[in-house]
């Protein structure tokens, strides 16, 4: 019970939170370096400029950080955290209906 206990803090999630400015051709490069270098080290796109990754303990999970901060670009501004696995778990997610299903409702109703 002990061992579950301590392993549910050992198991972590790595966020980065970015934004970053996209008004010039350089500017639009460094995000997509940035970008890609995420991906490239296993993050995954929560939301838009929200990416995630599990590491199995702290020093996994230091490993990626110290990769992120190597391809961080010279603008902007880049958050990163992280949770146990146990807090990731109690994390409450709401979506509301997509662009698609609005599109979908009339906007008028029509009576004959």
């Amino acid at each position: 019970m002990q061992n579950e206990r301590l392993n549910q803090y050992r198991i972590m999630w790595v966020f980065v939170f970015f934004d970053l400015p996209t008004e010039t051709k350089k500017d639009r490069r460094d995000y997509a370096l940035f970008r890609k270098s995420l991906i490239r080290d296993g993050f995954a796109m929560m939301q838009y400029s929200i990416y995630t990754r599990h590491c199995n303990s702290r020093e996994n999970a230091d490993v990626h950080i110290k990769r992120v901060k190597s391809h961080l670009p010279p603008k902007g501004e880049v958050i990163i955290f992280f949770l146990t696995d146990k807090q990731f778990g109690m994390m409450e997610i709401f979506k509301g209906p997509s662009l698609k299903e609005k599109m979908k409702i009339p906007q008028q109703l029509e009576l004959f």
